[in-house]
């Protein structure tokens, strides 16, 4: 008895093995409770076991894989598979799995549809027929397929097609009624015996496939109803074939061969099909999925070969098609005979039949399942020794062959005996070799087959519920944090605690209607697990519900998921009319085998600020599953998940929205994927994701160390606000003095200007964006201008480089011409790549928590690609600049003494390279560079904002201060305001001229108000005097002299007039 207990203990698979090791010539024998044997053979990578216990297809996947491993694959094990069937002598087929053949899984709405033509016959007209324009010959045997859309109003008998030969006319018709609940009944006539109405489906107005099947050799007829059998049975006169050369007729009765119509047809029929062979429910439910069969065929759905009556017209119908995505298998499934005298061993089955079957899995994994299992059989577990106590006093034989693990009563009470021993270890805990035992359990019970809607009583109802209960409560005690360190020990078994997710999506998918049969809310909940089930009927302006998982006292943003309400009323558009949601929620995953080990993935963070140190799970995991008429769904969702980590000193987290993608890494358990997901929001303690379809989510935290320490960064924000401060009133002087001192025009100057107004502007947007980053619409429009305006002063400083470069190196352009092309450069492409951006990207335009550029998308490079071209043409200037400076400095130390040109050459050559380097790497934005390396350490940093930040100031510096047009204008203003104050302050002093008095320049100038009036103001004869100016070397240069001719009545006299400033 124990013996039994102990092998059924480790979920009946966890053999007692012989001690003797395997070797590559004969397969090693693995004991079991009831004295029979798996046979094992292994390779250097692969453990094949063999199981004579018989199963069907579906039930030997689902047993390898509560073995942890999967059924032999088609390609890749067939070798190795039939040494061991050879060396064993078995000569039955076994299954094998086909690679090629897609795991049924959601599909998008969309891609679940097909559209086709369909023919409409009109309740108004009674005349509507459409006639097949085949002959069939002779039938033994028949299936008959057709989609049809009942038209809801009408409640009298209808017939959906008639055939009839020309000896006799109710040969084979289909025919309905509606009964008084409001369903339509289905009856066939065969050799014009009329069968009863038992078949039906509800009069909704929704699409419905039917097939009738009928052969003579059995004489039995079946009718199905979206692919399950509805009614069935034998007829007794049915010794003679179906006669051909019939006439086949859609929707109408023929009381006489081809005319006569009676009961007529209301509604849209599409999808015909005939075959001459009566198909199995297989083949059946793969054709209601949209799959196509073309052997055997008679017919098939073909507008062309139809004749319709005028009243008939055509439509486009819309089907629901999930085969189109999930390639259902119509001929069978595949088997390997390892003792066939065929050229191939492959072959075709029904997968209902019962067959042996050989379990995969890796050396690494069979080898640590029989250590685990050596260790319990010598040394049992606390769990083990309690499970053992448990079963002995139900007298529960926990030791079955996987066979007879076939109802959903029995796993219910391997669940319950396995949670009651469960609370009695509570202080002991689990062993990992426990935990194994547990999760294949667990993957047992969820594939084991549920009772059809149909015979659903109130006692099973309670087992289906009971097995639920105890289900989740067997899983959270796997997934408890207690045990998170021991899937370390497990880690070459097992692939972690999603494993267990698996199973749960499993079980609650498979048993959801029967759990939502008698309600339409259920809530299972434990410490770590959360799992919800809600059902209800679709309707138009269905507003959708989300789920949250437990509240907490400290947090008040609860981890919720939700589908958008458009997306649950495309299921109402397109047909559904319920609506299932399987929502779970796990609160204590970690990391598969250790909290500390990273997560593979990409930095999102690449600027440069902070060092990728790793990748970790930092939230719980949430999941939503969606059936539209039990049929899963995938569409898509919006989540919101807390930060469970804490910052620990130096490091940030940045969030990751991600998914567990079991297909990724198969033999892995799979691994987490972000296709398809992205953040929506991030705030601190949680982050809001969407997701464009349903599976288990969760957020991963990029761990990043800070490469500056929170003063550092305080340090250098205020560096960087002073400095932005202080080069803004060096930019602002700097434009007021080239239009106060009259600057004269020149395209040097212009060019100034507008790097003034273009680099002033975008600063001063610098600091005032903190405050905008409060306002979401305002941060945006920061961000595009800051965009806009740090793109044209990048712009204007390479026309700051293609000036200078024009004056170094001659270029033969006119200066109009040269200063539209500057504009278009300066202002144009900022603009335009500005509008570009905007248009390809607005989305993922902005940063998520400040204003400017997403540094995480490829946007950042409308304004880094721009800037590096800048830079590079910039720093070819320079060095050119450099080198003619150089090549001046050369000539001018040629032409001193040969004594001290040596040293003049070395000091002229040092002072050549370093101006004009001091003097144009702040106007030409080559201080940017230092932006490259401000990642390497915190002085660069330092640097760098000090150097750009301060870019304003040494504008300045260049632009007025050392500036000689700047310099040159303001003396001219001082000499004018010298000139107005000698007028001011001055008084007249006549003197005859000397010969002795050096007169070097003569200048004519108009009367001014300060010029003595000398003309004579009577007589006809007098003369205005005229006056010039002299300016005599003899004085100082601020002594002016004027003198005017005044003609006289003998001869002309010159009067010289001499200004000095009296007290001046």
């Amino acid at each position: 008895m124990t013996g039994a207990l102990l092998t059924g203990l480790i979920l009946f698979m966890l053999e007692v093995v012989c001690e003797s090791e395997p070797t590559q010539a004969w397969p090693e024998k693995v004991g079991d409770s009831h004295g029979q044997h798996r046979l094992v053979h292994l390779t250097s990578q692969w453990a094949f076991q063999l199981v004579n216990d018989s199963l069907s297809f579906s039930r030997a996947d689902s047993f390898c894989r509560g073995q942890l491993s999967s059924l032999i694959s088609l390609e890749q094990d067939q070798e190795e598979s039939l040494v061991l069937l050879r060396q064993t002598g078995l000569r039955s087929p076994i299954w094998v799995r086909d690679p090629n053949k897609v795991t049924s899984k959601p599909v998008a709405l969309s891609k679940q549809y097909m559209q086709v033509s369909a023919l409409n016959f009109p309740r108004e007209s009674s005349e509507g027929f459409v006639r097949v324009n085949i002959s069939l010959p002779t039938l033994s045997a028949v299936t008959v397929c057709v989609r049809v859309q009942w038209d809801p109003e009408w409640n009298e008998v209808s017939t959906v097609f008639s055939y009839a030969a020309p000896i006799f006319t109710n040969e084979f018709q289909l025919r309905g009624q509606v009964d008084m609940q409001g369903r339509i009944l289905l009856a066939l006539i065969i050799h014009g015996k009329h069968l009863p109405y038992k078949a039906s489906f509800p009069n909704d107005g929704a699409w419905h496939h039917i097939c009738v099947t009928w052969r003579k050799s059995s004489s039995h007829w079946a009718i199905y109803i979206d692919g399950d059998r509805r009614d069935n049975g034998s007829s007794t006169d049915s010794s003679r074939d179906i006669y051909g050369n019939g006439i086949l007729i859609l929707g109408q009765d023929q009381d006489s061969f081809g005319g006569n119509f009676t009961e007529p047809f209301f509604g849209n029929i599409t999808d015909l099909n005939v075959w001459n062979i009566s198909m199995e429910r297989r083949h059946i439910l793969a054709l209601s999925a949209c799959s196509l069969m073309t052997q055997d065929v008679l017919f098939s759905w073909n507008l062309e070969l139809l004749n319709s009556h005028l009243v008939v017209k055509k439509v486009q119908a819309l089907l629901f098609c999930p085969a189109m995505n999930q390639q259902m298998e119509l001929q069978g499934c595949r088997t390997l005979q390892g003792w066939s005298d065929q050229t191939s061993p492959l072959g075709l089955t029904d997968c209902s039949d019962l067959l042996p079957f050989i379990c995969r899995s890796s050396r690494e994994r069979y080898l640590k399942m029989k250590q685990m299992s050596e260790s319990q059989s010598s040394q049992p577990t606390a769990f083990m020794s309690q499970l053992i106590k448990l079963s002995n006093k139900s007298q529960l034989m926990l030791g079955q062959q996987p066979s007879e693990l076939s109802s959903m009563s029995q796993a219910s009470a391997l669940l319950n005996v396995s949670v009651q021993a469960l609370e009695n270890i509570q202080q002991e805990g689990l062993q990992p070799a426990d935990m194994v035992s547990l999760i294949q359990l667990l993957s047992l019970a969820a594939d084991v087959p549920a009772q059809p809607l149909t015979h659903v009583t109130n006692h099973s109802q309670d087992n289906i519920q009971e097995l639920s209960q105890h289900f989740i409560s067997v899983a959270d005690s796997i997934i408890s944090e207690d045990n998170s360190l021991k899937w370390q020990a497990i880690k070459e078994v097992v692939s972690g605690p999603m494993d267990v997710v698996k199973s749960i999506d499993r079980m609650v998918t498979s048993l959801s209607p029967r759990l939502m049969a008698e309600t339409d809310h259920l809530t299972i909940h434990s410490p770590n697990i959360k799992l919800e089930v809600q059902q209800q009927k679709l309707q138009r302006g269905y507003r959708g519900s989300s789920f949250c998982g437990p509240e907490t006292e400290k947090h008040t943003n609860l981890d919720c998921i939700s589908v958008p309400h458009w997306k649950i009323q495309d299921l109402h558009n397109n047909g559904f009319e319920k609506l299932t949601l399987v929502n779970t929620w796990y609160g204590s995953l970690r990391p598969p085998f250790s909290p500390e080990e990273n997560i593979t993935m990409v930095p999102t963070v690449t600027d440069g600020s902070q060092r990728y140190l790793g990748t970790i799970l930092g939230s719980s995991v949430i999941s939503t599953t969606v059936l539209g008429d039990d049929q899963p769904v995938s569409m898509a969702v919006r989540f919101q998940l807390q930060h469970r980590v804490q910052n620990p000193a130096g490091t940030v987290y940045d969030p990751v929205c991600a998914f567990w993608d079991f297909d990724l890494t198969p033999e892995a358990g799979g691994w987490w994927n972000t296709k398809g997901c992205e953040v929506v929001s991030k705030q601190y303690g949680h982050t809001v994701c969407y997701c464009n379809h349903t599976t288990n989510f969760a957020l991963l935290l990029q761990v990043y160390e800070a490469q500056r320490s929170p003063e550092n960064e305080k340090a250098l924000q205020v560096l960087t606000f002073i400095g932005c401060g202080v080069s803004l009133c060096g930019l602002l002087f700097t434009f007021i003095l080239f239009i106060a001192v009259g600057v004269p025009k020149s395209d040097r100057t212009t060019v100034h200007k507008n790097l003034i107004v273009a680099l002033g502007v975008a600063e001063l947007l610098l600091m005032c964006s903190d405050w905008a980053s409060e306002n979401e619409v305002a941060c945006f429009l920061v961000t595009a201008l800051l965009h806009l305006f740090f793109m044209a002063s990048f712009s204007w400083m390479l026309v700051e480089g293609l000036l200078l470069w024009s004056k170094v190196v001659s270029v033969n352009i006119s200066e109009d011409r040269r200063m539209k092309l500057y504009y278009i450069i300066g202002w144009g492409l900022p603009v335009l790549i500005v509008g570009v951006t905007l248009a390809l990207s607005v989305d993922k335009y902005k940063a998520d928590d400040h204003c400017w550029l997403n540094v995480k998308t490829d946007t950042i490079w409308a304004f880094v690609g721009p800037v590096i071209f800048v830079l590079a043409v910039n720093a070819v200037v320079l060095c050119r600049v450099v080198m003619v400076t150089v090549s001046s400095a050369r000539r001018r130390a040629k032409m001193l003494s040969p004594s001290s040109a040596s040293k003049m050459q070395t000091f002229d050559l040092t002072w050549a390279v370093t101006r004009p380097v001091l003097i144009l790497l702040p106007v030409l934005g080559l201080t940017w560079l230092c932006g490259v390396l401000v990642h390497l350490s915190v002085v660069v940093a330092y640097v760098f904002i000090a150097l750009n930040s301060f870019q304003g100031l040494y504008i300045f510096l260049v632009y007025a201060v050392y500036n000689s047009e700047v310099r040159n204008a303001i003396k001219r203003i001082k000499e004018k305001r010298k000139a107005l104050s000698f007028t001011n302050c001055s008084q007249p002093t006549s003197f005859l001229p000397s010969q002795r008095a050096p007169m070097t320049s003569w200048g004519r100038s108009p009367p001014t108000p300060s010029s003595p009036e000398t003309s004579e103001t009577s007589g006809p004869s007098s003369s205005a005097s005229t006056s010039l100016v002299i300016k005599n070397e003899s004085f100082r240069k601020e002594s002016f002299v004027s003198f005017s001719l005044k003609p006289t009545s003998g001869n002309q006299v010159v009067q010289l007039t001499g200004f000095k400033p009296s007290g001046c």
